[in-house]
C-alpha cells in the first residue's frame, strides 16, 4: 500500500474512526516491544531478541527463505517459540525498519 492509498483511506474514516486510530497509534508508539531491544553498540543497534544477538531481520529472512519455526528454534538453542512471536509481531508492525535491514544485509 502506498502512502497516497493510505491517505485517501484515512480520510474516509469517519471522526469516530480516526480517534480510535490515533489512540490505537499513540498506544503503539509508546508500547515496548517485550522481548525486542535495541542497543547501540550491539548489532549495530538492530533490533534484536531479548538478551541475544539475535536480529528480528535475520529471524525474517530465514523465514523468507522457507526456515519452519521448527528449524528455527533447532538451530538457534536458546530461542523460544514466544521470541518467535515477538519477532514476527514486530517485524509487522515496522515492515520498513526490517525489509530496509535485510537489504542492507543482502547489498553488503
Amino acid at each position: 500500500m502506498t502512502i497516497q492509498e493510505l491517505q485517501t483511506q484515512l480520510l474516509a474514516l469517519t471522526p469516530d474512526q480516526k480517534s480510535n486510530l490515533i489512540q490505537l497509534l499513540r498506544h503503539s508508539l509508546q508500547m515496548p516491544w517485550q522481548g525486542i531491544s535495541k542497543t547501540p553498540g550491539v548489532m549495530g543497534g538492530e533490533a534484536c531478541i531479548r538478551d541475544t544477538r539475535i536480529p528480528v531481520w535475520l529471524l525474517v529472512s530465514y523465514r523468507r527463505m522457507g526456515l519452519t519455526e521448527a528449524k528455527l528454534l533447532d538451530n538457534y538453542a536458546n530461542l523460544t517459540a514466544a521470541d518467535l512471536v515477538n519477532a514476527w509481531s514486530y517485524h509487522s508492525a515496522n515492515l520498513a525498519e526490517i525489509d530496509l535491514a535485510i537489504d542492507r544485509q543482502e547489498e553488503a
